[in-house]
């Protein structure tokens, strides 16, 4: 009972140390010497960058912009501003004003570049985390490097970039049109995209990865938490941050630091300087200062590889790593090794094939309930009792960490279950045969598909030693078995919450998933447990008051405030106004203006101003008409010459707009176009379509400055070219001509989709 009792406790401590071990758990002060990086003073540059949001065309940009260059040129830099205008893949133009500075080194030599922007996300994101968090600890990092007098090899640029959120506009104008851009060998980039939670490093390369882990090992960063299966993963996702520029346009490697946890307050008005985690922000500048002082004096000419390492982080080890070229032998060397093994079971009669066989319906019968169970009932309690989780675009809601908990111990519950009716004293030898199977047909899988997940074969080699254990020894120590448990935990355990915490609880299936894979391998120790349907009733129980704790923390407060939507738009060619709205169920605020019984529109992927999430308007109802200022739209060029027609159209705005939206007919095609000196090039020498053209989206122009839109194109003299025009402002609050009240504190506007704004419908007709 009471060797029981220690094994679970190990278990327990193992679990609770894979957690504690990926970050810092003390954020430093003001009082730590002056050449150490201080979290206290970074949250000074954060609270100031985050009093307002700050996206481009904002006032407040312009503000936070003046902010960090006068802190630059306090550190002693000469700062310069970089501005141009930048077109994308995104189909975003913005006139991006990147922030540079340059401390010199003391050879020549590829330079270490230090990445983070600066501006927000539209509309009402203060931006405190995604990315005033990583501009402070640029700006802290730098402060305690240069206070240690150390002088650097290499030179360090200093790039906080602008347009990130909308395109990663500052980063094209940087590597596309920057001198120093051909001297940057790496790049270190720090990122957020939720408010909390560990700093995950990511590389970016196009090359191999050996030569920037074995240098990311020898800086040796205190808190390392990273792994080739998240980049393998994340190269699959549509997601891009400023360091996908260098590597895809400028062949420059880096790294990505970002935590993702508090995933509900991403891009939203929560994103605010009293939600960043402290211990988040100390552990960003945990990786910059030991990167720093490694980077600054290592030869960055020679980062480039063909070869690349497996690597995962794990308590008490630090940063894993290992060849490539081991996958192989290590699957086929553990692959050996366990026919071996079961060989000489079955020679001694320590197994036997009947339990083999029985033993493998408790734990597929595991993976199969605990994946249907963790996601039906989230799909369940979404679709039936809260339906306003659907307004949570990007999918992890305020009681996400409560309902992980909760189906993570349901599965574990279900487990003990299932081996409770099928196991039997003596035969847990055989009934193991099964998990390690699985584990091994998962590591055949990863070594053909997904190869940076190859380091998945560590747990199985230890599950292979407790399997010797358990073929020698009829009832072997359940300490030992605990301790050989541990590298399946410390390495696994934090991959039951990052993945729906990064992803959404849309996939809460691989939390299930991973949670039976897991108890498989500590078989040696949980099979010899008398009392499994107490174990399995007792957990279940825990989890059902997590359930209950999540159902609580299920409606909207002023702490878990509900996202919603209005826009209003004034079509100038017929005449007409609507008011439009993302939102699946109304609250009283879009109530008020779309009235109790608003006109369903179909929300289909692809419509105008659809989300990255592939959610177009919803509701929509007939408004008043508005007397607002048109813009103007003027074709100042049209002539032919030889089978091209060549036009300049100019469209300028005469009110405070955001954004300038460009449609065209889906016919349109062209042979040439540049857009505000920007040429858009063709996808192929004999193809008039532009680049990636999507659902007729032209392009999308986020206004600063003022600055008008000027195009010249050349398409067929005989095709009649139609565009729409949707000029937006996000003043609909604060706008004289409308009554729209003001939120309620249990509201906020609504992410990833225009918001809160007045727009302009016009046609623009080339005939």
């Amino acid at each position: 009972m009471i060797k029981k009792a220690v094994a679970t406790i190990l278990i327990l401590v193992a679990v609770i140390w894979s957690f504690s071990s990926l970050r810092p758990s003390q954020p430093s002060g003001e009082t730590i010497d002056t050449h150490s990086f201080s979290t206290a003073r970074a949250l000074v540059h954060v609270e100031q960058i985050s009093k307002s949001p700050h996206s481009i065309g904002t006032p407040a940009h312009e503000t936070v912009r003046s902010y960090i260059v006068k802190e630059l040129e306090d550190l002693g830099l000469e700062v310069q501003v970089q501005e141009g205008f930048s077109l994308t893949s995104w189909r975003n133009l913005a006139k991006a004003k990147n922030i540079l500075a340059r401390i010199k080194g003391t050879r020549p030599g590829k330079a270490l570049l230090l990445l983070s922007h600066y501006d927000s996300s539209p509309h009402s994101s203060y931006g405190a985390s995604d990315a005033a968090s990583g501009v402070a600890t640029i700006l802290e990092g730098l402060r305690a490097f240069l206070n240690s007098e150390e002088q650097p090899e290499n030179d360090i640029i200093v790039l906080i970039s602008d347009g990130e959120e909308l395109g990663l506009n500052g980063a094209d104008l940087f590597v596309n049109s920057h001198e120093w851009a051909k001297d940057v060998g790496l790049v270190l980039n720090f990122e957020a995209r939720g408010s909390g939670g560990p700093s995950y490093m990511l590389i970016e390369t196009n090359g191999g990865n050996s030569k920037l882990i074995e240098n990311f090992k020898k800086a040796a960063p205190s808190y390392p938490v990273g792994n080739s299966l998240a980049y393998s993963i994340y190269k699959m996702l549509p997601n891009d941050t400023d360091l996908t520029i260098f590597r895809q346009e400028g062949d420059i490697d880096g790294f990505n630091f970002a935590f993702i946890g508090d995933h509900f307050d991403y891009h939203t008005a929560l994103d605010n300087y009293e939600r960043l985690d402290r211990e988040s922000l100390e552990h960003q500048g945990q990786y910059l200062m030991p990167l720093l002082a490694h980077f600054s004096q290592a030869n960055l000419d020679n980062l480039k590889s063909s070869d690349d390492l497996v690597y995962y982080n794990a308590a008490g080890i630090g940063m894993a790593s290992y060849p490539f070229s081991w996958i192989w032998p290590l699957l086929i060397i553990g692959i050996i090794l366990f026919a071996l093994l079961i060989t000489y079971g079955f020679r001694i009669r320590r197994l036997n094939v009947k339990d083999v066989l029985t033993g493998f319906v408790p734990f597929l019968g595991s993976l199969v309930l605990c994946a249907l169970v963790s996601q039906g009932i989230y799909f369940l309690l979404s679709k039936l009792l809260y339906p306003g989780y659907s307004e949570i675009l990007h999918g992890f809601t305020y009681n996400g960490y409560t309902y992980i908990a909760s189906m993570s111990l349901f599965s574990l519950a279900i487990c003990f279950w299932l081996y409770a009716v099928y196991y039997k004293p003596g035969n847990t030898a055989s009934f193991y045969v099964a998990p390690i199977t699985i584990w091994i047909i998962i590591n055949i899988l990863m070594a053909l598909k997904l190869q940076g997940g190859s380091f998945f074969i560590i747990p199985v080699f230890f599950a292979l030693l407790s399997f010797t254990f358990l073929i020698w020894q009829r009832k072997p120590s359940l300490i030992l078995m605990a301790l050989l448990g541990f590298p399946v935990l410390l390495i696994m355990s934090p991959f039951v919450k990052m993945f729906p915490v990064g992803l959404g609880l849309k996939i809460l299936f691989v939390s299930g998933i991973l949670v039976s894979l897991i108890f498989g391998l500590l078989i040696p120790v949980f099979g010899f447990f008398k009392h499994k349907r107490r174990w399995s009733i007792l957990i279940g129980l825990v989890a059902f008051g997590f359930l209950i704790a999540s159902h609580l923390k299920s409606g909207f407060n002023s702490e878990r405030p509900k996202p919603n939507s209005l826009v209003y738009t004034l079509d100038a060619d017929n005449n007409s106004a609507k008011w439009s709205t993302y939102d699946n169920k109304l609250d009283s605020w879009t109530m008020a203006v779309l009235g109790d019984d608003p006109k369903e529109i179909s929300a289909e992927p692809g419509t105008v101003f659809a989300s990255k999430y592939r959610t177009g308007f919803t509701f929509e109802r007939q408004a008043e008409i508005k007397a607002l200022v048109y813009p103007d739209t003027e074709i100042y060029k049209d002539t032919v010459i030889g089978d091209l027609r060549h036009v300049s159209l100019y469209i300028g705005s005469k009110r405070p707009v955001s954004r300038i939206d460009l449609y065209a007919s889906p016919e349109f095609m062209f042979k040439t176009m540049t857009v505000n000196g920007i040429e858009i090039e063709k996808e192929r020498e004999e193809a008039w379509v532009f680049q990636n053209r999507t659902a007729d989206r032209l392009l999308s122009y986020f206004v600063s400055d003022n600055h008008p839109l000027d195009i010249q194109m050349s398409f067929p003299k005989d095709q009649v070219t139609s565009f729409t025009l949707f000029e937006s402002s996000n003043d609909l609050l604060t706008n004289r001509l409308f009554n729209v009240k003001a939120r309620t504190d249990d509201m906020i506007p609504k992410p990833f989709v225009l918001n809160d704004a007045v727009t302009i419908k016009k046609s623009i007709l080339i005939e």
